[in-house]
């Protein structure tokens, strides 16, 4: 299978083999179709985050709770992406929001990577408007339970838990959309972006590597991801692959779900309490 990430010369040397897709996405409301339809890498299609890579948002689940399989492969069909595809996803945030559907297609058995650098080091002419591809057949794979974790996994201390949001959210002193600010307690702050150099690629592996160690990773298997609401912690997840150290696991749920069980103890400050 193909690697969690590709750089653009590796794009430009397979373009016509694989489906560019665009997962633009903006927690502040703005339009990532409008963002795609003004510019976008030649022949790539769109998939909306909300529509197509998320579940009903409720507060059981979280923001962001993880489709159905078979929503999320009716959106692959009418995007004209087949089971046999292999998928290069990119977005303009050095791919933290593409990792959502790069982790979810790789999980399930998927040919799937992330554009390295994603839109910013694309240096061609972007094209615009809409990309329509003829529907294809893809196939509706559930969810692997031993690549998920629940609010039960991320209280066990035997878990090794990764908070991937910024350092401000994390320590509680910044939340713009959850209810309570802080962290699970345990969890270790590796933020996703700080895998990214300022250009939006991945620092060298074995910075990435070194990063994961720090914060007590020695095998993946152990390890559970979250963020606000389960994307950007898809980021996390590929990075620790990207480095050798093992698939992880993912909290749908995120803080979105965590911080509304009242029931459930809030850690603030650097220290993962």
């Amino acid at each position: 299978m193909i690697g969690p990430v590709v750089d653009v010369a590796w794009l430009e040397q397979h373009h016509a083999e694989v489906v560019i897709v665009d997962v633009r996405w903006y927690l502040d409301g703005r339009s990532g179709s409008d963002a795609y339809e003004a510019g976008h890498i030649p022949k790539s299609v769109f998939i909306d985050l909300e529509r197509w890579l998320s579940g009903d948002s409720n507060p059981s689940s979280g923001r962001h709770p993880l489709p159905t399989p078979e929503k999320f492969a009716e959106g692959l069909v009418q995007s004209g992406i087949a089971s046999d595809d292999t998928v290069v996803a990119y977005d303009d945030a050095g791919g933290v929001i593409a990792a959502r559907l790069v982790w979810m297609l790789r999980v399930t058995g998927h040919g799937a990577a992330l554009l390295d650098g994603g839109l910013q080091a694309y240096s061609g002419p972007l094209e615009s408007g809409v990309v329509a591809r003829p529907l294809a057949a893809f196939e509706a794979r559930p969810w692997p339970p031993e690549r998920l974790a629940d609010m039960s996994d991320v209280t066990d201390r035997a878990n090794v838990v990764l908070d991937a949001r910024n350092r401000d959210r994390y320590r509680g002193e910044f939340d713009p959309v959850d209810s309570r600010p802080g962290h699970v307690p345990g969890a270790r702050n590796v933020p996703c972006r700080e895998s990214l150099t300022e250009a939006g690629t991945f620092r060298p592996v074995g910075e990435i590597r070194q990063k994961f160690v720090d914060a007590g990773v020695l095998d993946g298997d152990h390890v559970i991801s979250y963020c606000g609401s389960g994307v950007t912690a898809c980021h996390n997840l590929l990075a620790l692959e990207l480095a050798g150290l093992g698939r992880g696991r993912l909290y749908p749920g995120s803080w979105s779900q965590y911080s509304l069980a009242v029931d459930q103890p809030v850690a603030t400050g650097d220290s993962p309490g």
